[in-house]
């Protein structure tokens, strides 16, 4: 596994295995690697030549007392898990290398960005639309991974591959959970061991109301409520419970096939976020 720090080092590189004919697979990460990062490589791996990882934890995603400096930085952890892997190559810039000196250009999708985890993290989608686009051109890959966790995300970053002709194919991974249920995140580190035992419950509210939804329940309103009462009362302080259209993130109405629910909590000092996909037979 090669590690490379600059734009430069890292073009040459993958312009070498252009020129070869190779495909090109990409998988961007912040680190602190889990197991769900690593279904992502290997998921890469089975649809290219060639797979590189980025590891940057990226500060123009982060708002005013959001855990920037907190968040978790394991470096050298990251390369063992990534070479064991069987990557090809991790780039790993520094924030100047990412973003210059002095840059003045942000990527925004509209509508998309200011839903569900927008709403409550202002600018978040902005900063994470820009790094990747960034990394889409500095890498320019064939095909790239995410993980369906962050479905919000995946949406935004389909959304401005389309809007603005990048030619990468994005291909979603399905969430890797624990034995409990509790989505796989680089966040549940900051989770107590009581804290632990009381997470899944976020995942659980959601099968509740999947289980609703397939039931025949169209009263969506009454199944976010619910939800909400139960992370209350599980000790959770919950941000949103929504169901939504899979296709726009706007909330579903009966006329709607393709649904997700998404949901954000924070327990303690963490906040969590989870989804489940439901689709409706006509």
């Amino acid at each position: 596994m090669q590690v490379i720090n600059t734009i430069v080092g890292l073009r040459k590189t993958v312009n070498t295995w252009r020129m070869a004919g190779e495909r090109i697979a990409f998988v961007p990460t912040m680190g602190n690697l889990h197991a769900g990062h690593l279904k992502l490589v290997e998921e890469a791996k089975k649809s290219a030549d060639r797979v590189i990882a980025s590891v940057f934890v990226n500060p123009t995603q982060f708002g005013v007392d959001e855990d920037f400096d907190a968040y978790p930085r394991t470096e050298e952890d990251d390369k063992q898990k990534l070479d064991a892997a069987g990557i090809d190559l991790l780039f790993l810039p520094s924030v100047t290398e990412m973003y210059g000196k002095d840059a003045k250009t942000v990527v925004s999708v509209k509508d998309l960005s200011t839903l569900c985890c927008g709403a409550s993290r202002p600018g978040h989608f902005d900063g994470v639309a820009t790094v990747v686009c960034k990394l889409f051109n500095m890498v320019q890959p064939n095909v790239a991974f995410f993980g369906q966790k962050d479905f919000q995300q995946l949406a935004i970053i389909r959304t401005m591959v389309s809007d603005l002709n990048i030619p990468v194919k994005i291909r979603s991974v399905e969430i890797v959970r624990e034995s409990s249920g509790l989505a796989m995140s680089s966040r549940n580190g900051y989770l107590n061991p009581d804290e632990l035992q009381v997470a899944p419950k976020l995942y659980q509210a959601l099968c509740a109301a999947h289980d609703e939804i397939l039931s025949g329940e169209k009263r969506y309103s009454v199944i976010e409520n619910e939800a909400v009462t139960y992370l209350q009362n599980a000790g959770f302080v919950p941000d949103y419970f929504s169901v939504c259209s899979a296709d726009d993130l706007h909330k579903a109405d009966e006329r709607d096939t393709d649904l997700v629910v998404l949901a954000a909590a924070k327990l303690g000092r963490t906040r969590l976020i989870d989804n489940i996909c439901i689709s409706l037979a006509r």
